[in-house]
């Protein structure tokens, strides 16, 4: 097994470096401030190239784990919130687009959402619905033309700020609880949909927000996949985000451990940096052997994702 990183993605890490210094830096203190990350970051990420999602032909295909995972792991060392947000429209939005979304919605919405000029976020946490993903309450009622969806979803990063949304619905109240859940991709500017902004203390500046809907209207080439197979499909796009996730803690983790030992060096007691303290040097040293076991055992998650060996 070879994981050395091509020269390649390499040169497109230092890329991506000079973006966020150039382009971000600078502005984080603002937008912590506001506690909302700007349209604009999400369309100058598209337009670089950083979603880790390739256009052919208006066609949408992902690209290498180990790109996206570099990525990732730069952007959450200086603000895991932008880390998140950027995961969540990808990650989450898009890949289920792109999973389980028709022809017609693919290449209606694929390519302005890898651009990032159309954002995209996942609802599917209920108050009374977390890790079981089945135990959602969400009515989704056939009419004419469509669906009309009532509930509320609870706690939906990117809600504040997204233009669409993949929404899990239950369909067939009287099916089995693995097959009563249905997989909706719906407009949150549409009449009927109430957006609550939550206060939140981590992972800021990205939102969370509770999304209310009354009668919404889905048209039905609105949804997703098959009626019944939502669950099945919500589950695999939360699969394909974990290594994503992975990488953005992994990030969030180096970040942390690099301020820590900038401060442990500027730090002096008795006359000297506490980093020269023997313990604390092998406090440290303790810290670095885990986050480089954590990488290593990234980097192979990708390996095996890009030859697809998983």
């Amino acid at each position: 097994m070879d994981f050395t990183i091509p020269h390649s993605l390499s040169e497109e890490t230092i890329c991506f470096k000079k973006f966020i210094k150039d382009r971000i830096i600078s502005e984080l203190p603002g937008w912590y401030r506001r506690q909302e990350i700007p349209a604009e970051f999400f369309r100058e990420m598209g337009a670089g190239g950083w979603y880790g999602i390739e256009l052919k032909e208006d066609r949408l295909f992902r690209g290498s784990a180990l790109r996206e995972a570099l990525i990732t792991d730069e952007l959450a060392k200086i603000a895991p919130g932008l880390a998140v947000a950027a995961l969540v429209h990808i990650d989450l939005g898009l890949i289920a687009l792109h999973l389980c979304g028709s022809d017609d919605l693919k290449s209606r919405y694929g390519p302005s959402a890898a651009k990032g000029q159309t954002l995209m976020c996942v609802g599917n946490t209920e108050r009374m619905a977390g890790s079981d993903s089945a135990a959602i309450e969400m009515t989704a009622r056939k009419v004419k033309d469509g669906w009309l969806l009532n509930g509320t979803k609870a706690y939906v990063t990117n809600g504040y700020i997204s233009d669409l949304a993949v929404i899990t619905a239950v369909s067939d109240p009287r099916a089995s609880r693995n097959n009563r859940i249905t997989m909706y991709l719906v407009d949150l500017n549409a009449e009927g949909v109430r957006r609550k902004k939550l206060n939140k203390q981590v992972w800021i500046p990205s939102d969370l927000t509770r999304l209310q809907f009354d009668d919404v209207f889905v048209p039905h080439d609105y949804l997703m996949g098959c009626r019944g197979q939502g669950l099945q499909q919500v589950l695999t796009v939360f699969t394909y985000s974990r290594v994503p996730i992975a990488a953005m803690t992994l990030g969030t983790a180096v970040g942390a451990f690099e301020l820590a030992l900038a401060h442990a060096r500027k730090r002096k007691v008795f006359g000297q940096p506490i980093s020269e303290f023997q313990a604390k040097a092998f406090e440290a040293a303790d810290f670095y052997s885990k986050i480089e076991a954590a990488r290593l055992m990234l980097w192979k998650a990708c390996w095996k994702m890009d030859r697809k060996t998983t």
